[in-house]
C-alpha cells in the first residue's frame, strides 16, 4: 500500500507518488497492448497451472468432504447399533431376572412336590390294603344279598378284582372304579326294577319276569302270568306264592316298567330279626 508522503523535485514542484504509480501502470498497459500477442502466449502456461492447481485443490476438497460424510454416516450407524444393543441388553437383563425368579419358584415347588410324593407313597402303602378289604367286603355283601342281576353284578366284581392287579391303571382310577361299584350297589336299594331272565325251579330253567323293590322284595312271575313266587331271605330259596298274589305282582311289574301309575301292592316282605 502506498504512503501519503509528497516529495519535491529539483524545480520545487510537488510530486504525487500515486500519480507516478498510475502513470507507470498506464505505460505498462500500453506496452502490453503493443506487444500483447507474444506475451499472452508466454503467460498462458503459468495461468493454466494456477487454474489446474486450484481445480486439483477443489477436487481434493470434494473428496475429503465425501470421506467426511461417509465417516459421519458410519458414525451415525454405529451409534444407532450401539443404542439397539443397549436396549437389547436391557431386555435380556430383565428377561434373565424373570427367569431367575421363575426358576427359584419352580425349585421351591419341586421341593414341595417331593415332600408330597413322599406322603403319597406312604398313603399308597396304606390305601391299597384298604381297597382290597373294601372289595372283599363288597363281594361278601353281594353274595349274601338277594339274587338279582346275578351275572351282571358278578361280572362287575370280577372286573374290579382284575383291575386291582393291573400295573397300567393308576391308584386313583382303581379307587374311582371301586367307589362307583359301591354307589351302584347303594342305588339298587332305592329303586324298583322289572326285567326278564332265566330261573331254575325244580331242576328246570324257566323264563320269568323278575320284580325287585329295592332290597326288600325280589319276586318273579311266569310269562303266562299263572305262577308267582318270591325269594325267601330267611331260608335263602325261592318260594311259590298263592295265586292271590298274581295280580299284585303283575301290577308291580307294570309300575316298574312305567306302564302304570305308582300304587300300593300286596307282596310278602321279610324283615331281619332283631336279636335281644
Amino acid at each position: 500500500m502506498m504512503s501519503g508522503t509528497i516529495t519535491h523535485n529539483s524545480a520545487g514542484r510537488k510530486l504525487d507518488p500515486g500519480g507516478i504509480w498510475r502513470a507507470a501502470s498506464a505505460m505498462a498497459l500500453a506496452l502490453l497492448l503493443t506487444f500483447g500477442g507474444g506475451q499472452s502466449v508466454s503467460a498462458e502456461g503459468p495461468v493454466t497451472r494456477i487454474i489446474d492447481a486450484e481445480a486439483a485443490v477443489l477436487q481434493q476438497g470434494r473428496a475429503s468432504q465425501g470421506r467426511i460424510d461417509a465417516m459421519a454416516e458410519e458414525t451415525d450407524q454405529l451409534v444407532h447399533e450401539y443404542r439397539d444393543m443397549e436396549r437389547h441388553h436391557e431386555q435380556v437383563t430383565i428377561y434373565n431376572d424373570h427367569l431367575s425368579q421363575m426358576i427359584a419358584s419352580q425349585v421351591s415347588e419341586l421341593a414341595s412336590l417331593e415332600r408330597q410324593i413322599g406322603r403319597i407313597e406312604v398313603t399308597q402303602r396304606e390305601i391299597v390294603p384298604l381297597m382290597l378289604r373294601m372289595l372283599a367286603a363288597l363281594e361278601g355283601f353281594v353274595a349274601a344279598d338277594i339274587p338279582f342281576l346275578v351275572e351282571e353284578r358278578s361280572a362287575r366284581l370280577a372286573g374290579l378284582r382284575a383291575l386291582m392287579h393291573r400295573a397300567d391303571v393308576d391308584l386313583p382310577e382303581k379307587f374311582r372304579q371301586l367307589m362307583l361299584a359301591y354307589q351302584t350297589e347303594a342305588d339298587y336299594g332305592r329303586s324298583i326294577e322289572a326285567y326278564q331272565g332265566e330261573l331254575l325251579l325244580d331242576g328246570h330253567s324257566r323264563s320269568v319276569e323278575f320284580l325287585r323293590l329295592g332290597r326288600l322284595v325280589l319276586a318273579y312271575q311266569t310269562l303266562d302270568r299263572r305262577e308267582s313266587g318270591f325269594w325267601d331271605a330267611h331260608r335263602r330259596q325261592w318260594t311259590a306264592l298263592a295265586a292271590d298274589y298274581n295280580l299284585s305282582v303283575r301290577q308291580g311289574i307294570r309300575m316298574a316298567q312305567r306302564q302304570a301309575a305308582p300304587d300300593l301292592i300286596q307282596v310278602p316282605v321279610f324283615v331281619a330279626e332283631v336279636l335281644p
